[in-house]
């Protein structure tokens, strides 16, 4: 009873019945009506036929021996008629009925009036003199004399004989007959509709089935439905659906997965790249605490040079990782505003031409624009600059060459920082924005690198909608450009 095939069929054997029995008393109701209206209209002319035959009423005195033997022939006719001889007040006068049988002395003149003068619509009823609370349909007709109207003749049609007969019916034959067809009728329709739901819930217990077994496997298997046509019914969009979330949940697992992995390996970098400041620091500073007094001049100097080293170190890696949270909790958005970026590439070549004098490396600037204006952060932007050309600084041996470069597109402006180093190979290259990532792993690569300066930088430009890209070959050296877009198509 639990399946949805065994619900529907039961709703439908519940409808089914409620249905056929809700037909059945309808039928029996209008069936009766229609019975009574075209029995009013046939026997309509009974009351007119006896009231032509003889006059029953004379000066008030009834005519009774008349009224009895009229109605005789009249119940050959119709054996279900009851005729009765009422005077102008409806009190009945005579007829031909057993003694005792008749209950009612006095009929309501009202609807046999409106019968004879046709003021409304059959099947009209009036009271039934051998029975208070039922209200049958009849046939009148005015009793007429030479002094006027004298009465009414008043015919019940389906009396009790009507009603006897109506009763032993329910046993026969034609009655058991249709009782059965309405139930083989019943039978039927709750088995096709059986074998209509299973059709239509097979797919479902499949639908069902598939998911069952995707849960299961913790969504590693793919739904076995194979390919659905487009343009299905409710259960094809459904199963495409379960498809597409059972791929989206599997692949946010497997990013779930790779995020844990990451995290785990976040952690050892940065445990790894705090230890070694804070040892290097640890060991300066007790060694300055146990040979202080016998130290000369010169060696407490350089001890104090590498523990302010190290300081300067820590607390650059500390400043990145909080930067680089900061900028993954979505608490940054970025100012947009229109600056000049051939202005700002000058103020960072100046920045850093002191280091790169004391490298020996030739800091240029390339622009080819007329001080075209681009839209962004000009704080952030700035940062990616800055570590771009530390990044190439630090990388390029001396007497190298790093370049900065400005082009004017259609509808973008191309930065672009490239420099003459050792260059990146390619099973590098799709890492170097990883946290903690260095492709060179030489003491000049870690000395005063965080590790996080391209991620910084990527993140930046993933705010600015913004891609940046690499080209590099080992000994020829490295280049990273991304695009920001110009003011006027910004606007």
């Amino acid at each position: 009873m639990n399946s949805l095939l065994a619900k529907l069929s039961l709703a439908l054997l519940l409808i089914v019945l409620v249905m056929g029995t809700g037909f059945f008393f309808v039928d029996r109701i209008y069936s009766h009506a229609y019975y009574e209206e075209l029995s009013q209209k046939l026997n309509a002319p009974i009351a007119m036929y006896v009231t032509d035959q003889r006059q029953l009423i004379t000066n008030g005195v009834p005519d009774l021996d008349s009224l009895y033997e009229l109605a005789s022939h009249a119940m050959v006719i119709n054996p279900t008629a009851e005729i009765y001889l009422l005077d102008t007040g409806g009190r009945v006068l005579g007829h031909n009925l057993p003694e005792g049988s008749v209950v009612m002395s006095q009929v309501d003149l009202t609807p046999v009036r409106a019968l004879i003068a046709g003021e409304a619509n059959p099947p009209l009823r009036g009271d039934d003199p051998r029975s208070a609370d039922n209200a049958k349909v009849f046939s009148a007709a005015e009793v007429v004399s030479d002094s006027g109207l004298e009465g009414y003749l008043y015919v019940v049609l389906g009396g009790q004989t009507y009603e006897t007969l109506a009763s032993d019916i329910g046993n026969s034959y034609v009655a058991r007959a249709s009782a059965s067809a309405v139930a083989a009728i019943v039978v039927l329709t709750a088995l096709i509709g059986f074998l209509v739901f299973r059709l239509l819930t097979k797919r479902l217990n499949r639908l069902a089935c598939e998911m069952e077994r995707a849960t299961a496997s913790r969504f590693t298997v793919e739904p076995g439905f194979g390919d659905i046509k487009p343009g299905g019914d409710e259960i094809d969009a459904l199963s495409r659906a379960f498809v597409d979330m059972s791929r989206q949940i599997r692949t946010q697992i497997e990013q779930l997965k790779e995020n844990d992995r990451l995290r785990r390996e976040l952690v050892s970098n940065i445990s790894h790249d705090l230890r070694t400041p804070l040892s290097a620091m640890q060991g300066s500073i007790e060694t300055l605490l146990i040979k202080g007094e016998s130290m000369s001049d010169t060696d407490r100097d350089r001890y104090l040079r590498i523990a302010r080293k190290h300081t300067v170190r820590l607390g650059t890696l500390i400043g990145d990782l909080f930067e680089l949270a900061k900028l993954d909790s979505a608490s940054v958005t970025p100012s947009l505003e229109a600056f000049s970026l051939a202005e700002l590439v000058q103020d960072i070549a100046q920045e850093f031409h002191l280091e790169s004098e004391r490298k020996r490396i030739q800091l240029d600037v390339e622009a080819d624009t007329a001080g075209a204006l681009t839209m962004g952060d000009i704080g952030l932007i700035q940062r990616v600059l800055e570590n771009l050309v530390k990044n190439a600084i630090r990388f390029t041996p001396e007497g190298g060459e790093v370049t900065i470069s400005i082009t004017e597109q259609e509808d973008s402006v191309a930065v672009a920082v490239s420099d003459n180093g050792p260059g990146i190979s390619e099973t590098d290259i799709p890492r170097i924005f990883d946290r903690f990532y260095r492709a060179l792993d030489g003491e000049e690569a870690r000395s005063d690198s965080s590790g996080l300066g391209l991620a910084i930088v990527k993140r930046i430009l993933d705010l600015h909608d913004s891609r940046i890209t690499v080209t590099s070959k080992l000994d020829a050296g490295t280049r990273f450009e991304f695009e920001l877009p110009l003011y006027q198509q910004a606007a």
